[in-house]
């Protein structure tokens, strides 16, 4: 289980959409709720490495019956042989958390759903760390999650099912592709033994470009990350 020591409130305000510095009351909100989401929230993960196959039919991970489909996975996995397959969750304590906040007051609720988000990329990154400490990875890409540019959602499921996702930390998914908890992630991060291209990130090989609440603030959820 992973423990956060902190939630960023600077990125919690800009999920809320606040442009610059946020109001006394968005930060008293913010400070109020902070603690409360790291108490109640109960950060995991599970991962596995394995095999990339390129094959004359596609793209493959070993123990996955099922073609890495669209232009931009392959792209991003590129000169790879390897690949960590991995997913963090909050736990149902997060979604129970927003639902229990929301009878009382939106704005508190809309926070709490923030720092909720912000603590689920804080889970991924200590995440990533810790599982990059035992595993041997000479040059890796960055994360890159099901639904981003033309890597398909609906792809969550057969990743779950590889990783005994229910069983191990009780993360499952519905017919239409949305985990429960809701604040999970998936991701793949390709291994390669010589430097990888990065690739693009953000809003260009996003499947929400210019349809997110980001995009109407004119702005993108990777700043500052």
């Amino acid at each position: 289980m992973i423990k956060l020591e902190t939630i960023s409130k600077t990125e919690s305000a800009r999920y809320m959409g606040v442009k610059g510095v946020p109001t006394r009351q968005v930060t008293e909100i913010l400070n109020r709720f902070e603690p409360v989401v790291r108490e109640r929230v109960r950060p995991a993960y599970v991962y596995r490495k394995t095999a990339l196959r390129l094959t004359a039919d596609g793209l493959y991970l070993d123990g996955i019956n099922r073609e890495l489909s669209g232009n931009d996975i392959k792209r991003h996995l590129r000169g790879c042989t390897s690949a960590v397959v991995m997913a963090v969750t909050l736990s149902g304590e997060a979604d129970k958390l927003i639902r229990q906040t929301a009878v009382k007051d939106m704005a508190y609720s809309l926070a709490v759903d923030c720092l909720c988000s912000s603590a689920v990329e804080q889970a991924c990154n200590i995440a990533e760390k810790e599982i990059f400490s035992v595993i041997d990875a000479p040059y890796r890409t960055w994360r890159f999650s099901a639904g981003y540019g033309d890597f398909p959602l609906d792809i969550q499921k057969d990743l779950l099912y590889f990783l005994n996702a229910q069983r191990r930390i009780g993360l499952t998914v519905t017919e239409n592709s949305l985990m429960i908890p809701s604040k999970s992630v998936t991701a793949i991060i390709g291994i390669s033994e010589n430097p990888v291209s990065h690739g693009k990130r953000g809003c260009e090989v996003c499947s929400m470009k210019g349809s997110c609440a980001f995009s109407a603030l004119g702005r993108t959820c990777t700043e500052g990350k």
